[in-house]
């Protein structure tokens, strides 16, 4: 409440410093808002000097002292606080700021050390061109304005080369970060630099060079597991298999243990870079991954690689996790790895299914079955063009909230029909082809809930993923009945089935084989030769791991049905067919 006076002025400025680095290292979280002391103390000193400006923003209030106060005692109290004004507006990413407030800093010291040189960085340049102001030896400062300055530099360019990343420049965000790896920072914020290195680096496309950061990032602090996290996806995109499951094991290992007390490998200081720098991209890079989703992608890369042992184990393990809660461990804004929990199971019945282990992977399959049974109505109609609507339109939230429960509905329908087309192959693998029909029937049964309005490429729009889904069941599934209606001497019923499934799909190639099979075993083998020929000429080839006609990627707990639906007897089917043209040919010339 006392009048400001000049001679007290560098004594308050100083206490004034102290304390609000006092209160920023007290409070140990990222410096947010206003510094509404700084702005008193700028008041006070104006007021010292017969001047006003309480109706100046702050960025004007700085310009206004640092033009018009020139008393030589206060020049070294004002730029400490012009540092700790930078600290605060770094925090805030409010970098033209920064870059100004230190423009008029170097200005008033020297006009014309503050120019930036040609292909430097502006904001790093005036912040390096700052001279520090020295200390008095009367006036003891709790961190001393040269170490405020490196911090500033290395916040700086983290700051920046994660705007940059984030906007695409990765060159430029190369180099910034690069900066940053030689400035003034604790072991983990040194850590982090060096993944969003790694990560800057991989989006460049050079992995080699990704995994030469994100490796440094581990030496220097291997409680960095985000950098482990990126290793692994690094080597997946290599299709590094083997180093990516090390690096997966490593990190559920890791995941699992105590981090010990982080040891600071510089001295303590108040401001600190972790204060400054923090964005949601690097949030998003430096996302902890909880040891379910490390499990779950352990699991997933062992089935995707035929290490069908190792999946179920894996699978198995993160079944009993669902035990602990794992909804309230796991985060549900997108990011996790996770798929939905109907699929997982999906999938380590899939997994069980190729160990051999048939009847547990007919128990998996029917806890989804009885989970889903009650989320599916009784007929789910799919409009022509359903898209979603525009936001502005009346009624459209209302529409949106209907779309997506058409799509949840279909979800849970094409989880259950894959429950009852894994438990039909499950049976036809046990040899009960009776059983296999009774699911394989189940499963079309409940297609038949779908009921599609409209003609043409377009319709369903926005649900077309999910449609395609369920057209490829239906075609598994009439593929598998098939088969066991061979299996039972019911060719007939067989061909029915196989001509269903070229309507769904034309020119499948196993729905094309077996209907050539039937065709030969109802004895009708004119019809079965030209159809083995017709087919033979087209010859599509379908890669099993994608949907035919779109190119987009089945879903993981379908791959192991499409593979048992492929088509086994072709040699030897084609060699019949061959043998019987022959024969007919000489028949023709004799």
């Amino acid at each position: 409440g006392l009048p400001a006076a000049l001679p007290a002025l560098p004594l308050e400025l100083t206490v004034l410093y102290n304390s609000l680095l006092f209160t920023v290292g007290a409070s140990d979280s990222a410096i947010k808002g206003e510094a509404e002391g700084i702005r008193q103390g700028l008041l006070r000193v104006l007021e010292a000097c017969g001047a006003c400006g309480q109706d100046l923003g702050t960025e004007e209030l700085w310009e206004k002292v640092l033009q018009e106060v020139t008393v030589e005692e206060l020049q070294a109290p004002l730029h400490r606080l012009g540092a700790l004004q930078a600290a605060w507006w770094l925090a805030a990413r409010r970098l033209g700021s920064v870059a100004g407030l230190f423009q008029l800093l170097s200005t008033a010291e020297d006009p014309g050390r503050a120019r930036c040189s040609e292909g430097q960085n502006e904001l790093l340049s005036v912040i390096k061109a700052w001279q520090v102001p020295p200390e008095g030896a009367s006036l003891p400062l709790v961190q001393s304005a040269k170490d405020l300055k490196e911090i500033l530099c290395t916040a700086a360019a983290f700051l920046q080369g994660l705007q940059e990343l984030e906007a695409g420049n990765f060159p430029a965000a190369l180099s910034l970060l690069q900066e940053a790896t030689g400035g003034f920072c604790s072991k983990n914020i040194l850590a982090q630099i060096y993944t969003c290195l790694g990560c800057c680096a991989q989006r460049m496309g050079r992995p080699q060079t990704a995994l030469q950061h994100l490796k440094r990032a581990l030496q220097v602090d291997f409680q960095c597991l985000p950098a482990l996290s990126h290793v692994a996806a690094v080597y997946h995109e290599l299709g590094e298999i083997d180093a990516e499951l090390q690096a997966l094991t490593l990190l559920y290992e890791a995941l699992g243990k105590n981090p010990p007390a982080a040891a600071s490998s510089s001295p303590y200081f108040l401001m600190q870079t972790e204060l400054l720098v923090h964005t949601p991209v690097l949030t998003s890079l430096l996302r902890h991954h909880h040891r379910s989703e490390v499990k779950y992608l352990l699991a997933q890369r062992c089935l995707q690689d035929g290490r069908v042992a190792d999946a179920v184990e894996h699978y198995l393990d993160f079944l009993s996790l669902l035990q602990e809660g794992l909804q309230q461990q796991v985060p549900l804004d997108g990011s996790s790895a996770l798929p939905r929990i109907p699929e997982v199971f999906l999938e380590a019945a899939s997994a069980l299914e190729q160990a051999g282990r048939h009847q547990d992977a007919i128990t998996v399959c029917e806890e989804v079955i009885s989970r889903t049974t009650d989320l599916i109505p009784r007929v789910l109609r799919v409009e022509e063009r359903l898209e979603q609507p525009v936001s502005s339109l009346p009624g459209a939230e209302l529409a949106g909230g209907l779309l997506s429960q058409k799509k949840e509905s279909l979800c849970c329908l094409a989880w259950r029909a894959a429950g009852y087309l894994h438990q039909g192959w499950a049976w036809a693998k046990l040899g009960e082809s009776k059983e296999a029909v009774t699911q394989f029937s189940r499963c079309l049964s409940d297609l038949l809930r779908v009921q599609l309005h409209g003609s043409g490429v377009s319709q369903t729009e926005k649900l077309q993923p999910e449609v395609e889904v369920l057209q490829k069941i239906r075609l598994l599934s009439l593929i598998g009945r098939g088969t066991q209606f061979l299996e039972l001497g019911r060719h007939r019923e067989a061909l029915l089935d196989f001509q269903h499934s070229l309507q769904i799909s034309p020119g499948d190639p196993a729905a094309a084989s077996y209907l050539v099979q039937a065709l030969w075993k109802l004895n009708r083998k004119q019809e079965a030769a030209a159809q083995w020929q017709k087919f033979s000429q087209s010859s599509p080839g379908e890669d099993p791991g994608q949907q035919q006609g779109q190119g987009r990627p089945l879903p993981l707990y379908l791959v192991s049905c499409l593979e048992q639906a492929m088509f086994p007897h072709s040699e030897s089917l084609a060699r019949s067919i061959q043998d019987y043209l022959g024969t007919a040919a000489q028949d023709t010339s004799s």
